[in-house]
């Protein structure tokens, strides 16, 4: 692709709209994964009495679940990330697609 064709795409409202609203959208989506995944961690670090606990009258502990819930969590960010993108990213390339050809 030539400079000019660049140019272009980059000046474009829908270009620039869409990189608005997907950096906005990973940025929003990685947070919430940070937050999630090091508060995991930090669980683990700082308060093993609380995981140690036993759920019920079985062997497992209350840490099974919440690391259960951890990835549970990342596939449900990434499926909304897939949902969004598949629902809305592709209005906006489309139309970039129409004026480069122009």
């Amino acid at each position: 692709m030539d400079k000019e064709t660049i140019s272009r795409i980059e000046a474009n409202p829908a270009y620039i709209t869409l990189r608005k609203k997907r950096n906005r959208l990973g940025g929003v989506l990685t947070l919430i994964a940070l937050v999630v995944y090091y508060g995991w961690i930090a669980l683990i670090a700082f308060d093993k009495q609380f995981l140690s606990l036993r759920i019920g009258t079985g062997v497992t502990t209350i840490a099974i679940p919440i690391g259960i819930g951890v990835i549970v969590l990342m596939v449900l960010l990434t499926a909304i990330y897939i949902l969004i993108a598949n629902s809305s990213y592709d209005n906006y390339i489309d139309e970039i697609k129409k004026e480069v050809k122009q």
